[in-house]
């Protein structure tokens, strides 16, 4: 499994978040306000892949971190990925299916790449399509997964294609929850966007305001954008 520079930066901008702990006030109840994202002391990847957004979350936090993917090959990597790396104590690979599989506690923060081609066209590749199409995770469980898994008061962190931003939105609604911040990302000044980076949480009856920014990957010198490189300069020796 390759790595990709949108899932480098939204792993980037997921431990950036996390390590914040920027207390976000949200409405638990009529003239009441809560704050979320104060303690993150476990946090849940699902469908970690190769381990990629793991360890740059474990880079940044002293959170402990449950892993979980459900491709064979793509675990025993990110099993020799974590243990090879100076947080092997703090990550914690699972090979299992995040839709049945019984977690034993509720996680402060979740986080995913999760599928992107749910209606597009299958690869001849079989692990390809459980990586990347519905015969692996749909979003509707996914959002299953997030909402039984993640405590009352937690944050959960998707990349996920632009163009599935209705339908996000949609879906999210259906699940009772919540948006909290929206970044669109493109791959150029010169482009349209193309990816969404969301943080959410369970808190959704309530309605809360949304903040919402933008970042490009490249500037019009085709070089890596100011933002792109604060985001990424302490995971690259050269951007």
């Amino acid at each position: 499994m390759k790595v990709t520079t949108d899932g480098c930066l939204f792993g980037a901008w997921a431990a950036e978040q996390v390590k914040s702990q920027i207390p976000i006030p949200i409405p638990i109840a009529i003239g009441t306000i809560g704050t979320i994202g104060t303690k993150v002391k476990n946090i849940l990847d699902v469908g970690t892949g190769t381990g990629l957004l793991s360890l740059m979350l474990a880079q940044k936090n002293s959170s402990n971190i449950d892993a979980i993917e459900i491709d064979e090959d793509a675990y025993e990597q990110a099993r020799e990925n974590a243990a090879g790396s100076p947080f092997a104590g703090r990550v914690n690979l699972i090979h299992g299916d995040a839709k049945t599989f019984s977690f034993e506690k509720k996680y402060d923060v979740i986080v995913s790449n999760p599928p992107f081609y749910e209606s597009e066209i299958l690869s001849a590749n079989p692990k390809k399509n459980v990586a990347h199409h519905h015969s692996g995770l749909l979003l509707d469980e996914l959002l299953s997964v997030i909402k039984t898994n993640l405590a009352s008061d937690g944050v959960f962190y998707l990349l996920l294609p632009y163009k599935r931003t209705g339908e996000i939105k949609k879906t999210l609604v259906e699940k009772d929850l919540s948006i909290l911040k929206l970044v669109f990302v493109k791959q150029s000044t010169r482009h349209g966007y193309f990816r969404v980076m969301l943080a959410g949480s369970v808190s959704g009856k309530d309605e809360m305001e949304t903040t919402i920014d933008e970042l490009s990957i490249w500037n019009e010198e085709q070089q890596y954008s100011d933002e792109v490189r604060e985001l990424l300069k302490d995971y690259y020796l050269y951007l």
